[in-house]
């Protein structure tokens, strides 16, 4: 693959994906250039200099004003953000300076060198901006900042871009909430109308029903999951392509979630970023509301920022620590859209070819194959694609997807399922002689497996995952003679013996088989201990300790 800087430029997205992943923010932008302000009565009632006038007068007439005066133009617009108040002229001044930087972008050094010049910050007046009430003001001046960040020779200051940075996570998680929220309402919404609709037909062919009972039902619930289904993928398509889209009340809290995703994808191009973006915690967000269902755009976006973030090998080494290949490959299995797979193939190839330890990148190709992967390329092989992007990673994965199989060892695949926090019963928990065999490998990197187990005994709310968890620790502590002493430390005991009153009878059942593996263990235990007591001291009738 090529350089990272290489494959950005080559993008085409600047163009086209800024407009489309933004269009409301653009369509905005539209009526706002044509609503210029009143620059005449701002000077005579003072609130601009003469030189501020003249200055944003000529801008609006003609574009060239700026290279004929750079310096005076930064510096009358920095002004005229920090000292104007009224939204409608901050609106237009933001368009204006985003429309300068995206006509070309070596003029961010304009006002890099105007601030510098004058020892100012050139990021205050935009960041002030983010916290004001008008979300165009704030998400244009988010953008603003993205292209000054990137697009400059000089980066932001430490304390400026975790500011930034924690503000875009923020941002973006909010509006996921509040888009999900929308789309569960007008969920309900839609299966009110199903109802009704379902309850009247039902009073109108009252004797009919009698006769064909069980088949109205079975019909009346395939019809409602098919348009819950509908009707996700209208909202899906209304968020997508908001031209063709009728789902307003959506759109309305979705608008912005582009523009920032947008911005975040212009920051994490820059290595240095990176870093910074991953002490705010952020990759926990963006796998948090990937993990939801959001629309195919915001997927895309979302996506794009883990690629790139997975250039570098020491993040590319860290990634699935978030549990990214499980979360990209349920997206792989249920995607429609072509450059959504595109991308997600891409971060699988990097997680693969990034790393510098082959032992990860092993455990990368183990966790895809735990994942479904190989089965999700195979449908890919079968599709024709314009993109060969798509062809070559396929072929790619495919291939080191299918080595790792050959030289994966049962005890391999176990270490990722657990990892993975998606147990089932796979073949190893139900084999003795695996146990018998890798008992005592599962204390290994400090009980790191056991503590995973325990940690999902204590948090997952899958049933079939707490079955398969206790019966694990049951069997370890049947196979390593000081099991029980280590569960007990970890906290394990306590909580295989919470889930005797959990409301799934499976695990009621499995967490009592493990209870009992506890408790036989621990006489067994004993038993051995009086032998050896009998065999040294036959006539004595010394105290023994029952504890294992």
């Amino acid at each position: 693959m090529a350089d990272v800087q290489d494959i950005m430029s080559s993008l085409p997205d600047d163009k086209i994906d800024m407009i489309a992943a933004t269009s409301v923010l653009q369509q905005q932008a539209g009526d706002i250039r044509q609503n210029k302000p009143n620059w005449s009565s701002y000077m005579q009632s003072q609130m601009i200099s003469q030189e501020d006038y003249s200055c944003v007068s000529s801008l609006d007439k003609d574009k060239k004003y700026l290279q004929e005066n750079p310096a005076q133009c930064a510096k009358t617009l920095l002004n005229m953000l920090s000292h104007v108040s009224k939204d409608q002229t901050i609106q237009y001044i933001l368009v204006l300076i985003d429309d300068l930087l995206q006509e070309d972008r070596s003029r961010v050094q304009i006002f890099h060198d105007y601030a510098n010049k004058k020892k100012e910050s050139v990021w205050a007046p935009f960041l002030n901006l983010l916290n004001r009430q008008d979300g165009f003001i704030v998400n244009m001046a988010s953008r603003v900042v993205g292209k000054l960040a990137c697009w400059g020779q000089e980066q932001m200051p430490k304390s400026d871009l975790h500011f930034y940075l924690q503000w875009l996570k923020d941002q973006l998680t909010v509006a996921a909430q509040k888009l999900l929220h929308e789309m569960e309402e007008a969920e309900k919404k839609r299966l009110a109308e199903v109802a009704a609709a379902h309850h009247s037909h039902h009073h109108g062919g009252h004797g009919h029903h009698l006769h064909h009972g069980g088949d109205a039902q079975q019909h009346a619930q395939s019809s409602h999951h098919h348009q819950i289904a509908e009707r996700y993928r209208e909202i899906s398509s209304a968020i997508d392509d908001p031209q063709r889209g009728s789902s307003q009340e959506v759109l309305h809290n979705n608008e912005y979630i582009q523009s920032v995703g947008r911005c975040l994808q212009m920051m994490l191009r820059v290595d240095e970023y990176r870093f910074a973006f991953v002490t705010v915690d952020g990759i926990s967000t963006l796998i948090s509301i990937l993990s939801s269902r959001v629309n195919f755009q915001v997927q895309y976006q979302l996506v794009f920022c883990l690629w790139v973030l997975t250039f570098n090998p020491l993040l590319a080494e860290k990634m699935n620590k978030f549990n990214v290949i499980p979360i990209l490959a349920d997206i792989l299995s249920d995607c429609a859209k072509e450059k959504v797979t595109r991308i997600i193939l891409a971060v699988f190839r990097n997680l693969i070819e990034k790393p510098e330890d082959s032992q990860v990148a092993k455990e990368h190709c183990i966790a895809m194959v735990q994942c479904k992967v190989m089965k999700q390329l195979t449908i890919l092989e079968q599709r024709r694609f314009d993109d060969e992007d798509i062809t070559g990673d396929v072929e790619f994965l495919t291939e080191k997807l299918q080595n790792s199989v050959q030289d994966l060892s049962s005890f391999d695949e176990y270490a990722t399922e657990v990892k993975s926090a998606r147990l089932e019963w796979s073949p190893v928990h139900k084999s003795a002689k695996f146990w018998r065999e890798n008992a005592q490998r599962l204390n290994e990197k400090n009980y790191e497996l056991l503590r995973i187990l325990v940690h999902l005994l204590e948090t997952s709310k899958d049933p079939l995952v707490l079955s398969v968890a206790s019966y694990d620790i049951g069997e370890y502590v049947r196979h390593y003679p000081r099991g029980k002493h280590v569960i007990e430390q970890l906290g394990g005991k306590q909580l295989v013996m919470q889930l005797l009153a959990h409301e799934d009878p499976n695990v009621r059942y499995e967490a009592l088989l493990a209870v009992q593996k506890l408790m036989v263990h621990n006489w067994e235990y004993l038993g051995k201990q009086l032998e050896k007591e009998s065999e040294k001291t036959p006539a004595s009738g010394a105290p023994i300790s029952g504890k294992a």
